[in-house]
């Protein structure tokens, strides 16, 4: 397997087996099983890179941090190596949650009820983030969020631009909306900024185990990170496209409202300007697409999934702007 033949010979166990976790569409993520032991492996993929989605040493650290805040819904965090010449790029080692992760197929144990309960139970898991105390946990070093909003407006508008590789007017568009609706205030908490169902570990009743994939966690605005959810959590009429990242569209999940009053129930803030935060998402998540479509064309990958991402950056944007136009989520 590429980038693994240069494993540390001095590892003292009877054999190091790597095999790579299918599915995921940014950093590397590969089963190491070193004599008994099994460990979970993450790197920055292969080609162009996008420094910090793809810092694993930050990613690592967030691990460490959350784990001395007591946040319990998240691995071990075990090693991390910035030695490129072992694997060719930076890389860390952490526990291997058991449960199941869903992709684009719903398990054989799901339900109604098995959606409703993971429905919920996300959204506790999320909560449970937004709440974690900051200062004496380290965490509150990770992420500025003093003018949080704006930078991350202007910062994916200008991702968008450098990863472009045709015009999609509607995408710009509601960037330039974004800016001209940028909330007045807003909370303060830790947030994963990428927060939906094919980065948790799941039991078979639906409850989450442990979130994965801190590499965008920071410090911001909580409605931010909820908004990316929203992006993500397709429902049965939205467009196709839009359906491959997250299984929220089949029956028993909540409704993209359902979220919004769930998570209004629980924490008392303020969501009046949740169209503000789901054009953001959907925004975000059309540049991450533009990204990892830009890496398949110049050829730096050749998963075949990449090659219709151009179609969910369009769809992304025609929906931005019907939520825009229409004041719907």
């Amino acid at each position: 397997m590429e980038g693994f033949e240069k494993l540390p010979a001095y590892l003292d166990v009877p054999s190091v087996v790597v095999t790579a976790f299918p599915g995921g569409f940014s950093n590397l993520t590969y089963e190491v099983r070193a004599g008994e032991a099994t460990y979970v492996l993450r790197r920055p993929p292969h080609g162009l890179k996008i420094a910090k989605a793809h810092d694993m040493i930050r990613e690592f650290r967030v691990l460490q941090a959350l784990e001395k805040a007591g946040y319990t819904k998240m691995p071990h965090p075990i090693s991390a190596c910035e030695d490129e010449t072992i694997l060719g790029a930076p890389f860390f080692l952490m526990e291997k949650v058991a449960g199941m992760i869903i992709r684009n197929r719903p398990p054989a144990e799901a339900s109604l009820s098995f959606f409703r309960s993971l429905s919920q139970s996300a959204l506790d898991v999320l909560i449970d983030l937004h709440s974690l105390e900051l200062d004496s946990s380290g965490l509150g070093a990770l992420g500025k969020p003093e003018g949080y909003a704006l930078r991350q407006v202007q910062g994916w508008a200008e991702r968008f631009q450098k990863s472009k590789t045709s015009e999609v007017p509607q995408i710009e568009k509601a960037f330039e909306w974004l800016m001209a609706s940028l909330p007045a205030t807003s909370d303060v908490s830790f947030i994963h900024n990428d927060f939906k169902y094919d980065n948790l570990v799941i039991s078979t009743s639906g409850e989450v185990q442990a979130v994965l994939d801190w590499e965008m966690a920071t410090v911001g605005d909580p409605l931010m990170d909820l908004g990316t959810s929203l992006a993500y959590w397709a429902e049965a009429e939205d467009e196709d496209i839009l359906k491959m990242f997250n299984l929220s569209y089949v029956p028993g999940n909540f409704t993209r409202r359902e979220v919004i009053d769930y998570y209004a129930s629980k924490t008392g803030r303020n969501m009046s300007e949740m169209v503000f935060y789901y054009v953001f998402g959907l925004c975000k998540v059309a540049t991450i697409a533009q990204q990892i479509y830009q890496r398949f064309s110049l050829g730096y990958s050749k998963d075949p999934r990449f090659s219709v991402l151009h179609q969910v950056v369009e769809a992304a944007g025609r929906k931005a702007m019907a939520s825009i136009q229409t004041g719907n989520i």
